[in-house]
């Protein structure tokens, strides 16, 4: 059974930058409800024992067509919130970037962090609608970053690259303070970044 990521921090710990209200909301109602719909649905399709990163990958292999789109959504939702609220933290714990191997990386990769910065957050803003932006790990250990609609992933599109970061650009991520205002959101996102964490999740990868 997939579990909810439990943030270790109180809901209003992301202040200024995200307030309580959409925190406690995003978590303990939109999050858990994916968590609760990909179990129900997994254990209908008897893949109740595999990761959700598994499932994601494998959509093919379940032959309902609804059972599929319903492990696709909620397994998306489910997955891509477990990172997203893993890689944040409060104001005062975060960097401004990251350091250690992943700064290196990022540098020669992008040209500097500021460039990656830039992209990725182009990526988030011109998302059409519902989604994300990511930055991910191929296998080489060669990153890049890429969005998807609503709750796809790397996993379900098979990107072949495990995701170390990302933006969500659902409305429920910053409308009730933000409202129509996603580059600020995304802007000030970056204010709550646990750097440390997306690096561990880099060694992880690697």
């Amino acid at each position: 059974m997939a579990e909810q990521y439990k943030i270790p921090y109180a809901y209003d710990a992301f202040e200024p930058v995200i307030d309580a209200l959409t925190m406690e909301t995003h978590h303990s109602k939109h999050h858990a409800t994916y968590t609760k719909t990909f179990n129900d649905l997994a254990q209908k399709a008897g893949v109740q024992d595999k990761s959700v990163e598994e499932v994601l990958f494998n959509l093919e292999d379940i032959s309902d067509e609804t059972l599929r789109t319903g492990l696709r959504n909620n397994g998306g939702g489910l997955y891509n919130h477990n990172l997203y609220f893993s890689v944040m933290a409060p104001v005062s714990e975060c960097k401004n970037e990251p350091d250690g191997a992943l700064g290196k990386k990022i540098n020669e990769t992008f040209g500097s962090f500021e460039s990656f910065k830039e992209q990725i957050s182009s990526l988030a803003v011109s998302q059409f609608g519902s989604g994300w932006a990511w930055l991910c790990v191929k296998k080489d250990g060669s990153l890049f970053t890429t969005k998807t609609p609503n709750q796809d992933n790397p996993f379900s599109l098979k990107l072949d690259a495990t995701p170390i970061f990302c933006i969500d650009v659902w409305e429920h991520a910053y409308y009730l303070k933000f409202k129509n205002l996603r580059a600020s959101y995304v802007q000030e996102f970056f204010k709550v970044v646990n750097w440390a964490k997306v690096e561990e999740l880099y060694q992880k990868a690697l």
